[in-house]
């Protein structure tokens, strides 16, 4: 499984429950900018950031990566 774009997908999915990306990061409890070079893909994710950031939006990090995982794939069947 490629993670290259995880940061893609944190972006869209905080988008799409209407979070800006200060309130985002206030919640996850991690730095603003740390969480736009992630989203911008400039900056690996560490595990324990990973956790705040599923837990932020209410999922366990393996249900998380599942979603990420299925939107990958279905991306990847589209091209």
């Amino acid at each position: 499984m490629q993670y290259s774009e995880l940061g893609l997908f944190i972006k869209s999915k905080r988008q799409e429950s209407g979070l800006s990306l200060n309130k985002f990061a206030a919640e996850a409890e991690i730095d603003p900018a740390i969480l736009c070079r992630i989203e911008n893909l400039k900056q690996g994710i560490k595990l324990n950031i990973l956790v705040d950031i599923a837990e932020v939006f209410n999922l366990r990090l393996s249900e998380f990566l599942r979603e990420y995982e299925d939107s990958y794939y279905i991306k990847k069947d589209r091209e």
